[in-house]
């Protein structure tokens, strides 16, 4: 069964309908009928929280912050030792964000495809890099 990690910008296009949610919402449906693994770390989760938080009113974030918490993802809520080191190793070699970094280590050790529009932030690791990406845009 294929696997896939969230990146926050993912799980943003899915809640306001931006470009690309019909891709996610596709892999969610995958996910209800048990034919993919989605997963999203609680530090990318931490990212959309506090980018809804900063843009909308405490009604919005918490009907957001509910309807993501019903979708059929497994939350990680911890970090292993392999996340931890390859997380490092990425942060440190491309100086990319903190969230980033454990997006596409989670990706990477769960051999999944990180499930992201961010070529800004990815582009160069995806040429040099092992992970898997799935673009949503």
């Amino acid at each position: 069964m294929k696997s896939y990690v969230l990146d926050a910008c993912a799980v943003i296009a899915f809640i306001l309908d931006e470009e690309g949610a019909g891709k996610v919402e596709k892999l969610l449906s995958l996910s209800s009928e048990k034919k993919c693994s989605l997963f999203i770390n609680k530090i990318n989760l931490l990212e959309i929280y506090y980018n809804f938080r900063k843009e909308y009113d405490a009604g919005t974030l918490e009907e957001a912050y509910s309807r993501i918490l019903g979708l059929p993802v497994t939350i990680i809520d911890f970090i292993s030792d392999d996340v931890f080191f390859e997380a490092g190793r990425l942060k440190s070699q491309y100086r990319i964000s903190l969230a980033d970094a454990i997006a596409l280590a989670e990706t990477k050790i769960r051999g999944a495809m990180l499930v992201t529009a961010d070529h800004h932030e990815f582009d160069v690791i995806d040429k040099k890099e092992s992970i898997k990406f799935h673009w949503i845009r």
